[in-house]
């Protein structure tokens, strides 16, 4: 009894930090949901209205938010599956015994993570620049005209991916980096023994040691690029023509610029409600192809 008592003692801090600063928040925002808490309500108190589910209604049927759920989608479809694709192939190629200066490459992969997202956000807005840009001054080498990056609909949000993808890649790349130094060297050796080559050693061994761990890659990236905002923020203000809206995005400028605060909140919770449903799906898949 005394032991319980001392383990309760010792996690009734964390417990009660958790509860103040996540839980109550989370309580407070979806109170807010149902309300048309807004500018005139911060003024007085008295102007709070509670509206049910109206606010959820009024968000399904705008087009604005659509746009840019159809966007964050996009954006998740097309750069989770490339900064694993890129995460993990930094991480075999670190794991190689061919390559010489590992720590260099480790610091240097993983540097992108630890810098400011506005400060790096800026320096790639120079780099993409139309007529100045880096990236375009290479084109020209090859004879491809100049392209608009961050004003041209078409390619504004690839560009964002591009960026996203390096700035986070070097975090997956650490985790896939453990996996593979965690699979046992026998099952590499018994796989050569019986004359597989390095394809299949990585169809047989690696990628099904290494399961799990892109399992856990796979959620966390998901759940990091549905919450895109800062790029878009910093690097088109949501343009062109609302190409590069997220939903954080239409939540912070409903919430920020327009003081729907209860609009803000049921967009926080709706796309919650998505994120958590896909979670899900992840982890289903992931049972049934381990089954």
């Amino acid at each position: 009894m005394n032991r319980e008592r001392a383990a309760w003692f010792f996690v009734a801090p964390a417990l009660l930090a958790i509860g103040v600063f996540f839980f109550l928040p989370v309580g407070a925002a979806l109170i807010m949901s149902l309300t048309d808490f807004d500018i005139y309500a911060l003024a007085d108190i008295g102007n709070l209205r509670f509206v049910g589910l109206r606010n959820y209604i009024e968000l399904l049927q705008t087009p604005l938010f659509w746009r840019s759920l159809g966007n964050t989608f996009y954006f998740v479809v097309v750069g989770v599956p490339l900064s694993i694709a890129a995460s993990l192939g930094a991480a075999l190629l670190l794991n190689s015994r061919v390559t010489r200066l590992k720590g260099l490459f480790r610091t240097a992969y993983f540097a992108p993570v630890v810098t400011s997202l506005v400060a790096v956000a800026v320096i790639w807005r120079y780099l993409l620049h139309t007529r100045y840009g880096m990236l375009n001054y290479g084109l020209g080498f090859f004879g491809i005209d100049p392209i608009d990056w961050l004003n041209d609909p078409h390619w504004a949000m690839p560009a964002i991916i591009l960026f996203a993808v390096w700035k986070n890649f070097g975090y997956n790349m650490i985790i896939l980096l453990a996996g593979l130094q965690s699979i046992p060297q026998d099952l590499y050796e018994a796989a050569a023994i019986d004359g597989a080559g390095s394809w299949a050693q990585f169809r047989y061994v690696t990628w099904p040691m290494l399961g799990p761990t892109v399992l856990m890659v796979s959620i966390l990236s998901m759940s990091g690029y549905f919450q895109l905002f800062a790029e878009p923020y910093v690097m088109t203000q949501g343009g062109p023509v609302q190409s590069t809206v997220s939903v954080l995005y239409f939540m912070y400028e409903q919430g920020f610029k327009w003081w729907n605060l209860g609009v803000a909140s049921a967009v926080a919770f709706v796309l919650f409600a998505i994120m958590f449903a896909i979670t899900l799906l992840q982890l289903r898949f992931a049972k049934g192809a381990e089954a």
